[in-house]
């Protein structure tokens, strides 16, 4: 009778391989799935298994129910939102990381996962250009290094709020295209979503400065408490990349926090043509990227740095006496800095990419999604029937049918039934967009014409 572990390292191998086939040609595969809400659920038993099954029942119904419901993120195909591409070094990666199981609460629970996230931030702060005195922890995502960041800003206006509860009247001021998570923030928070400003934008969609100055003094003026400034480099809609060195000064002038929501652009300083992206960026509190959006790292991964550490833990440090070690002032425990207590060994897998690639790699990756999509950009500028709605910085083209919001939604819908790609839109006064987003590591010259001639065939 075989083991546990002989069972276990079959499947194991069976499982490598599927994933091997898959990441060498997810093509197979239509990118999103033919069904309806509900569907996997029905054909899924109602409770439990009394009785434990093998991996290869289990392996059976993943094939079989599971695989088809998949819209596959990792697709060289998949256009909608920000792609997440899982290269196979960060599989890897994240494999290791399910096996060992750890839990980075604090430096003794786990020294590995506390140092190497402490060395592998190192190196990705480097190739951001980001200053040295810029301290990095990980998130799960970048919806929660906006929280934190908040969060510290709050700490910095008004310190007895963590134990007396937030004074009335703090506001907060993002431009009208950042993402959700800052409402969101701001709603977890108590600050409260009346008192966020959404600063309008000019016409390449980038916050104003000079409103952002008027909305700041007219606050002040009202007695409310101006105390963060969120920046986005690299907005969801259309990538556009706020004057971060224009906010900061205005940030410094009113003594307010400064964050740099970079989630999907922020990759793109890595490349030297493209460093502008950052300037100012020395002079926020805080800076957050995803490496699982354009670094190829497995989801969940989100880097965040600050120059206050010491504030993000003033705002979120406490310790029990059975998370004492007797090491404390000696490392860093990361449950200080996190609302969470229990944190994965997400490093492990940034570490794998980065190491994999290195730095030459990773741009010439870059480089080429960028030139997709300046050809993408090209295709629909020369096509009468499509106007493009926004500039072209990354790997984001954002253009519409010159027809109605229904046209172009019809035309969004019979390109994503076809299951060649998947697509998806956004709003700008009130015409509806549609978003080409090219991020897969394994997209190709002829994956992104073969699209766009599927869309031109559509109309």
């Amino acid at each position: 009778m075989s083991k546990p572990i002989d069972e276990f390292r079959r499947s194991a191998h069976q499982i490598v391989d599927w994933i091997a086939d898959y990441l060498e040609d997810p093509r197979q595969y239509p990118v999103s799935p033919n069904m309806q809400p509900g569907d996997l659920a029905a054909k899924l038993p109602p409770a439990a298994p009394e009785t434990g099954e093998g991996y290869d029942r289990i392996l059976e119904d993943f094939q079989r129910l599971v695989l088809p419901a998949v819209t596959h993120w990792n697709h060289p195909r998949f256009l909608a939102y920000f792609p997440s591409s899982a290269s196979p070094p960060g599989v890897l990666g994240e494999m290791l990381t399910a096996a060992l199981n750890t839990n980075a609460i604090v430096w003794r629970s786990s020294p590995a996962s506390t140092e190497l996230e402490a060395v592998t931030m190192g190196w990705l702060r480097q190739w951001l250009g980001l200053p040295e005195e810029f301290f990095g922890i990980i998130y799960d995502t970048a919806s929660m290094g906006t929280v934190h960041a908040i969060a510290a800003a709050r700490e910095m206006a008004d310190p007895e709020s963590r134990n007396k509860g937030m004074q009335r009247g703090l506001t907060l001021y993002c431009s009208e295209q950042a993402h959700s998570s800052v409402e969101k923030g701001a709603i977890a928070l108590g600050i409260g979503r009346e008192n966020v400003r959404k600063i309008p934008v000019d016409a390449e969609f980038r916050l104003r400065p000079e409103a952002l100055a008027e909305a700041i003094e007219a606050d002040k003026k009202a007695g409310l408490r101006p105390f963060c400034v969120v920046a986005t480099v690299g907005t969801t809609s259309f990538a556009a990349v706020d004057p971060v060195a224009a906010i900061a000064d205005i940030a410094e002038k009113h003594g307010l926090w400064l964050h740099i929501d970079a989630a999907y652009a922020g990759a793109a300083a890595i490349l030297p043509e493209l460093s502008w992206i950052l300037e100012g960026a020395a002079r926020a509190h805080s800076v957050v990227m995803n490496p699982h959006k354009w670094l190829f790292t497995p989801s969940d991964l989100s880097a965040f740095f600050t120059r206050r550490p010491d504030l993000l833990r003033q705002a979120f440090t406490l310790v029990p006496e059975y998370l004492r070690t007797g090491h404390e002032g000696l490392n860093i425990n990361p449950m200080d800095y996190s609302l969470a207590m229990g944190r994965r060994f997400r490093s492990l897998k940034l570490w794998f990419v980065m190491r994999y690639y290195g730095r030459q790699g990773v741009m010439e990756i870059l480089r080429r999604h960028i030139g997709y999509a300046k050809r993408i950009a090209a295709a629909v500028d020369a096509d009468p029937r499509f106007e493009r709605v926004a500039p072209v910085h990354f790997a984001l083209v954002c253009f519409r049918y010159k027809g109605s919001n229904e046209d172009n939604a019809r035309l969004v819908e019979r390109v994503n039934a076809t299951g060649k790609t998947f697509l998806w839109h956004t709003e700008l006064n009130g015409q509806l967009v549609i978003r080409f987003s090219i991020g897969n590591i394994g997209t190709t010259e002829q994956d992104v014409d073969e699209v766009w001639q599927l869309i031109q065939c559509s109309v």
